[in-house]
């Protein structure tokens, strides 16, 4: 028999692989809280788009809206539960999913941040598996439509990891593994954590600094005060996440070194990840419409996670006995931009970047 799965969360990133398993013939079904999206999905389906015309199709994929979910008691118990809210929704959002989890089924954290101690403090490390969705990006651009961002992975790089907090590979890892090879790049990890805070310096260079500028990703690359302070970011986030003993991947194909050295004031590293990022642009690996997850929540919005990225790592930091000075102060920029009281404009960063 399938496993019955559920995206807890059905945007860019839980929206994306929940249809794309759909159209595979997997059991699926997909729970959000935005009533138009799930009433668009149920009327329409779920519509994907890429980069390329090969990638587009829409599919018939049940949907239910939060509100809904008690209906599962009547239903065959879910095998497993892919966790694609916000961070700041993971207590609540797997909470509302744990008591109708079959005798052997898992939440599997498919999110930016570090969650998976948020789903294992309800459902128990036993029940709980990380999803990193590593190069991925995509956007929500109306109710029942996903659109990625960036290319596939294909052979040049790995897109999606999926570990255990243990670090040992198991036959729910391997499941996993297999069912997303089938949409994209993905491996199999034993750097779990290593490969969790990796990612998150990627948002860290990338997330906040959209949602402060008002630029989308590639504007800010270009913007030669905005990339440096970006490295600024990513070199102290590198430099807790080693003093907490994490074994970093590179970043951005920045080793983790050189951008730890670049934010201590060594030039030569600092031209050698400018030059990476610069390369990056270059080579047209990023739609231009694409726009880091935080600039997305500015535009529309909603509730950013800086406090559970660049704010995570200001705090992470502080147990270490490590400042984060620029975290610090783009975590305050953010804050004040969301509350309304400033406009996202590149000159909120220009400042900080002196």
């Amino acid at each position: 028999m399938r496993p019955r799965i559920v995206f807890v969360g059905a945007g860019a990133v839980g929206g994306y692989l929940g249809g794309h398993f759909a159209r595979l013939g997997h059991d699926v079904t997909l729970i959000d809280a935005w009533p138009a999206h799930v009433e668009a999905i149920r009327a329409r389906g779920l519509t994907i788009r890429g980069l390329e015309d090969s990638q587009n199709f829409t599919v018939q994929v049940p949907a239910l809206h939060i509100a809904d979910v008690q209906q599962i008691a009547k239903e065959r118990p879910i095998d497993i539960a892919f966790v694609s809210v916000k961070s700041y929704d993971t207590p609540w959002a797997t909470q509302m999913i744990a008591p109708y989890l079959a005798p052997g089924g898992f939440c599997a954290s498919l999110q930016n941040c570090i969650n998976e101690p948020a789903i294992a403090a309800v459902v128990g490390w036993g029940r709980t598996l990380g999803v990193i969705a590593g190069t991925y990006s995509g956007e929500l651009t109306a109710p029942g439509e996903v659109e990625r961002t960036v290319p596939l992975g294909g052979t040049s790089r790995i897109v999606y990891a999926v570990g255990e907090a243990h670090g040992r590979i198991t036959a729910r890892v391997e499941q996993i593994r297999d069912m997303i090879a089938a949409v994209d790049s993905v491996q199999a990890t034993t750097n779990l954590w290593g490969e969790r805070w990796s990612k998150l310096c990627v948002n860290v260079m990338r997330n906040g600094v959209s949602a402060a500028s008002g630029l989308s990703g590639n504007e800010c690359d270009r913007d030669e005060r905005i990339r440096r302070f970006s490295i600024r970011l990513g070199g102290e986030a590198v430099r807790i996440g080693q003093a907490l003993g994490y074994a970093l991947e590179p970043i951005q194909k920045v080793a983790p070194e050189v951008l730890a050295a670049a934010e201590a004031g060594d030039a030569a590293a600092m031209e050698q990840a400018e030059a990476q990022i610069l390369a990056t642009l270059a080579a047209g690996q990023r739609s231009a419409r694409q726009r880091p997850s935080m600039g997305q929540d500015i535009l529309k919005g909603r509730k950013t996670e800086i406090e559970q990225i660049n704010g995570f790592v200001v705090a992470e930091g502080a147990k270490a006995g490590l400042a984060a000075p620029a975290n610090a102060a783009l975590t305050m920029i953010v804050g004040r931009v969301e509350r309304g009281e400033i406009p996202a404009r590149p000159e909120n960063l220009w400042g900080i970047n002196a």
